[in-house]
């Protein structure tokens, strides 16, 4: 063979390999891309669930036109096509872990939410039932711990599903009552925590520290530990699904029920909002994602908070606004003509479904 063959013949396998390479490589690329999660979540519009697949009232089947819907944001850990997708898509977020999870496992983050389902669905029993002139208390337990902030002198002590029962000897009626307490006690000042851990009763000192908002507190992230009691049989089933924003629509449904009211009047109604002791109905996440999930399934009315932005988160972002605000924003956009609803307490929510066909 002569040289110029032998060359020719070794530039052609040179292609070659270099063509498998890029192939191989392409391949690589691609698997990754695909299957491999990165260190952020894609928020995108999740679904608009019926209440009456997740709960249930004195053992009795809800047969009156219309529904009540409470909206789901669909939340996962995102590769990089998913990211180029969410890049390219309106009405998706991307955030990091860390915003998302507060850097806590997938499996800590999701009994994290439970926690907040639960106070939710507590909330909602009360309020519907004290709304209805029914017999119910909600007895205060303390507050679950969810979190610890970095410089929090509890950290290492106080522990995720840990309940903090009381402070300096005090008890509570509510989160925000202990929050309040705390808040009202001089930066560096002694502290002491009692609270249950695995059913034991324990105590624990610390100082009050200065929190990110600017208020004083001991730095932990809390929701009420409660526990409903009544003659009315309230049930859920709300497996998978987490959070406490149904608050408000779980309440709407349960007080139908128990007050034989029909305010649906066979509309297709959906909503978000937490919902508070005094039947305040507190701000969301995701209001806007919300709004197209309703949209979606066909909601005609759509109820979302409308309290002011404090000052202090105001600071932190100049941009942030009103759960109302960010729900109009994205309907205009969308083009829906479902009606977006602004209310502060349930009971505006209860006397514009009585006003309105």
């Amino acid at each position: 063979m002569s040289k110029e063959k032998k060359k020719n013949k070794v530039w052609a396998w040179v292609k070659k390999a270099k063509w498998w390479l890029l192939s191989g490589f392409l391949l690589v690329f691609l698997l990754f891309s695909v299957f491999v999660p990165l260190p952020y979540y894609l928020e995108m519009p999740g679904g608009a669930y019926d209440i009456r697949s997740v709960l249930t009232v004195n053992n009795k089947e809800d047969k009156d036109k219309g529904s009540y819907n409470f909206v789901a944001v669909s939340v996962s850990q995102a590769t990089l096509a998913q990211l180029i997708y969410g890049w390219l898509t309106p009405f998706t977020e991307i955030s990091t872990v860390e915003e998302t999870t507060g850097g806590y496992s997938n499996a800590d983050y999701m009994r994290i939410n439970q926690f907040y389902m639960e106070t939710s669905q507590n909330g909602a029993i009360y309020q519907a039932l004290t709304l209805a002139g029914k017999d119910a208390s909600l007895d205060y337990k303390g507050v679950y711990v969810l979190n610890l902030a970095k410089d929090s002198t509890f950290k290492g002590i106080l522990h995720l599903a840990d309940t903090v029962t009381g402070v300096n000897d005090k008890t509570f009626k509510s989160s925000g009552d202990l929050i309040k307490y705390v808040a009202s006690l001089k930066l560096g000042d002694k502290v002491t925590v009692q609270y249950t851990t695995e059913g034991k009763k324990k105590s624990a000192s610390g100082k009050v520290i200065k929190l990110s908002n600017g208020k004083n507190g001991i730095g932990i992230g809390l929701t009420d530990h409660t526990e409903v009691k009544s003659d009315s049989n309230v049930t859920f089933s709300t497996q998978g699904v987490g959070g406490p924003s149904a608050g408000l629509m779980f309440t709407l449904d349960i007080l139908d029920q128990v007050n034989n009211e029909d305010l649906r009047k066979g509309r297709k109604i959906a909503g978000t909002g937490t919902i508070e002791q005094d039947g305040s109905v507190g701000d969301i996440g995701g209001a806007g994602l919300k709004v197209v999930s309703a949209a979606k399934a066909g909601a005609e009315i759509f109820f979302v908070p409308n309290n002011p932005v404090s000052k202090a988160v105001k600071k932190a972002d100049p941009k942030a606004q009103t759960n109302y605000a960010e729900a109009k924003a994205a309907a205009k956009k969308l083009g829906t003509k479902m009606k977006i609803v602004p209310v502060k307490t349930v009971q505006e929510a209860v006397d514009y479904l009585r006003k309105t066909k």
